[in-house]
């Protein structure tokens, strides 16, 4: 008899929280960062909505006493906005054999295995939230796709000669992502192109405490100057060499490598080419579902779990938020 693809025997190498979410969440933080950085919420359908409110610019207001033809001031509305939730899987075997031996640390085992998954399961949901990716409704044979957080920025922008920004299914920023940022052409990050961009951020009212970004745009970043002196500490013979938290002059932001930034490749170089400015309170993960484990039919000597998440991004505001796009490897 064959053996299903995949499947986790003694040749490859019982208990988890059955509330799979909160494991889901409790997962190690620094390994998906924008996930346990930004809020959460349940929506009850595929397609969620929120609105989101804009304020009109400030103006001379000067009336005069005693006035009878005032005229209506023009009303603030909100704008609809949505997006699509996806659904996000990991399907574990593991055979009758493999429950029963004593493996080292019970790696083996089907408990032990839903652990690694789901923590699997977590990081693909993270990388999956920073792509450039439109929001796309699914039909039948074709996944639900939820729309990455680069897709949903247009306000506080600064991309490469090319780049263009996203658009959505509604009129000005109403409805949902349908269509990504184009990519620009490749240049150096700077100093002057981030400050600019948080800069921006403050101008629309957002107060950005976290800058996100790939290896290579930490390093860069930690070669800025501004204002600062560098020390040695000669007798720990240690020299401070990383910026880890920026002081601009419209807050202070802190700097965090993140390991799941999207890639672009160019001439054979992977470059991680987006830096994030976010003000974590303006965006949420919508749980359509939450993370459960449930039982597949079993097959001969083995059993199988199936784990799985519907979820989705909300950028509350996407003026909260600003990126320093098309950024090279240099």
């Amino acid at each position: 008899m064959a053996v299903t693809a995949n499947t986790n025997e003694t040749y490859d190498v019982t208990t988890i929280r059955e509330d799979l979410q909160e494991a889901l969440t409790s997962i190690t933080p620094t390994e998906t960062i924008l996930m346990s950085t930004i809020g959460s919420k349940n929506v009850d359908n595929t397609f969620f909505e929120w609105a989101e409110v804009d304020l009109a610019a400030t103006g001379a207001n000067r009336q005069i006493e005693g006035d009878v033809g005032l005229s209506n001031t023009a009303p603030t509305n909100a704008v609809r906005k949505g997006g699509y939730t996806q659904i996000s899987t990991k399907v574990v075997e593991v055979s009758s054999t493999n429950q029963s031996v004593n493996g080292v640390q019970q790696a083996q085992s089907l408990a032990k295995q839903v652990a690694y998954k789901l923590s699997e399961l977590k990081r693909d949901m993270e990388a999956m939230l920073l792509d450039n990716v439109a929001a796309a409704a699914g039909s039948s044979g074709n996944a639900r796709q939820t729309a990455g957080l680069p897709a949903y920025l247009t306000s506080n922008v600064s991309r490469g000669s090319g780049g263009a920004n996203g658009t959505t299914s509604g009129s000005g920023e109403s409805g949902f992502v349908n269509a990504a940022a184009t990519d620009g052409t490749l240049r150096p990050l700077t100093e002057a192109l981030l400050k600019t961009v948080i800069q921006s951020c403050w101008n629309n009212g957002a107060e950005p405490s976290i800058v996100m970004c790939g290896p290579e745009q930490k390093q860069k970043i930690s070669t800025f100057t501004g204002n600062a002196t560098k020390f040695q500490d000669v007798d720990a013979k240690r020299l401070t060499a990383a910026v880890d938290v920026y002081i601009s002059d419209f807050g202070t932001v802190e700097i965090v490598p993140q390991r799941h930034m999207r890639k672009r490749t160019v001439s054979s170089v992977v470059h991680t080419p987006d830096v994030l400015v976010l003000d974590p309170s303006y965006a949420e993960v919508a749980y359509l579902q939450t993370a459960k484990q449930e039982a597949l039919a079993k097959t001969g000597l083995s059993e199988r779990r199936l784990i799985s998440c519907e979820y989705g991004l909300q950028v509350t505001s996407q003026k909260a938020h600003g990126i320093v796009a098309d950024c090279n490897a240099s």
